[in-house]
């Protein structure tokens, strides 16, 4: 087995979350992006205030 075929097999492995289910079955795509959001703009706030002219 050559390198480039070993670190496809291990990426494929990877991918497929070790050949169970993949991806976590309690996350959910609308929950997590909306708490992704909420803290980006969490962060904004914070620079803005942080950021004002004096």
């Amino acid at each position: 087995m050559t390198l480039t075929a070993a670190a496809h097999d291990t990426l494929n492995a990877l991918a497929s979350g070790g050949g169970e289910h993949g991806a976590h079955e309690s996350l959910s795509p609308l929950l997590v992006g909306g708490g992704a959001l909420v803290t980006l703009l969490l962060l904004l706030w914070i620079t803005t205030r942080f950021n004002r002219d004096r």
